[in-house]
């Protein structure tokens, strides 16, 4: 099972609408399709998503860091020496989602290779996840009427409100209206992508402190050290840490800091190999993980409730598992769905990807067939 070639695609997918929050917005899916090729004609799928605003990574420096810097000296190694593989990438800084995307679509082929759904070989607690939808800024009337139609069209109760906005009493009219409007059995929690400072968060948590919240996630920036810790030494609720904690190592810090008491773990930026990392050393300590969204297509989704409902600890609460449904198209040639509310993972040999080749054509924004 000897890796032959490793593939980096991009690839473009508008979205709807723009997707708003406090560190930037997103109008167009600018992601990179990953494929690994072994010496036993299977090939392992992920996708990597662009987040400049958040991690530095672009589509073009992604496709370089794959084609130029890892797939040289990663062809000819064996799938299962996943340490030694991660050993070769990390001689590089940074370009987690691009590490992340080759680590997964090598979990995929080792999956395929053993006839095996990769859920399982990672824990194979669950068949689904609960889902919650990411709830961009807009007027209150509009994330409203959102919320309701997710509730009605996919039985989603849970939901993840952006804010951060300045003054903050736009976000908390916002989260009012939601719990006023959607009842007490929908679950509200906010993040703030490090728009409010410390002080300015704690008020907004004051001015919302009889709305129920249950998360509150990177509402101040993690370098504002003291401010941070005297942030969560108050808060209601559990404090995610997000951009924050990308790497194993800070997430400890976080955690140990008292900057945090909760995670969202992402596999876009983790891979499966370091979100089991992450969410060991999470079991370890006692804090809370919640399943994040890297704003992915489906591929990415498919990826997150892979890893999401392999473990106990991951189903807790529910992932953040739809807003590949604010995209106007995917690559996926059985679409993913969203049924009363959850997510099912795909009992199929690998993770369950199969891309559409014309859909790939049409979106692909290299020169290749």
């Amino acid at each position: 099972m000897k890796i032959t070639a490793v593939e980096a695609i991009p690839f473009a997918i508008p979205y709807t609408k723009p997707l708003r929050f406090a560190s930037g917005e997103v109008h167009t899916a600018l992601h990179v399709l990953v494929r690994v090729h072994s010496d036993d004609g299977v090939v392992g799928v992920a996708e990597a998503p662009a987040r400049p605003f958040t991690y530095g990574e672009t589509q073009e420096s992604i496709v370089a860091a794959i084609q130029t810097l890892f797939a040289p000296h990663l062809v000819g190694m064996s799938v299962m020496d996943r340490e030694a593989v991660h050993a070769v990438m990390d001689r590089t800084v940074g370009n987690p989602t691009a590490k992340s995307a080759v680590d997964m679509a090598i979990w995929d082929v080792i999956g395929k290779t053993l006839g095996q759904p990769v859920t399982a070989l990672l824990g194979g607690y669950s068949d689904s996840m609960r889902v919650s939808h990411m709830l961009g800024f807009a007027e209150p009337a509009k994330m409203v009427a959102e919320a309701e139609r997710m509730r009605e069209a996919y039985g989603i109760t849970t939901f993840k409100v952006k804010v951060g906005r300045k003054p903050f009493r736009l976000d908390v009219d916002v989260c009012r209206a939601l719990r006023e409007e959607l009842g007490e059995e929908i679950e509200l929690y906010i993040d703030g992508n490090r728009g409010w400072t410390a002080s300015e968060s704690l008020r907004a948590l004051n001015a919302m402190a009889d709305l129920d919240l249950t998360l509150a996630e990177e509402l101040c920036p993690a370098d504002d050290v003291l401010g941070r810790k005297w942030l969560v030494e108050r808060c209601p609720v559990p404090f995610v840490a997000d951009e924050s904690a990308t790497r194993p190592g800070e997430v400890t810090r976080e955690l140990l800091n008292g900057a945090a008491n909760a995670v969202s773990i992402k596999t876009a930026r983790t891979g499966f190999s370091h979100s089991q990392r992450v969410l060991f050393q999470c079991d370890g300590l006692g804090a809370e993980v919640i399943m994040g969204n890297q704003i992915d297509g489906q591929l990415g989704t498919l990826c997150t409730v892979t890893f999401g409902a392999a473990f106990k600890s991951t189903t807790l609460r529910a992932g953040e598992l739809s807003n590949f449904l604010d995209m106007s198209d995917d690559l996926l040639a059985e679409p993913l769905e969203i049924v009363d509310g959850r997510l099912a993972v795909r009992q199929v040999p690998g993770i369950g990807i199969s891309i559409d080749p014309e859909k790939l054509s049409k979106y692909r924004l290299d020169q290749g067939n």
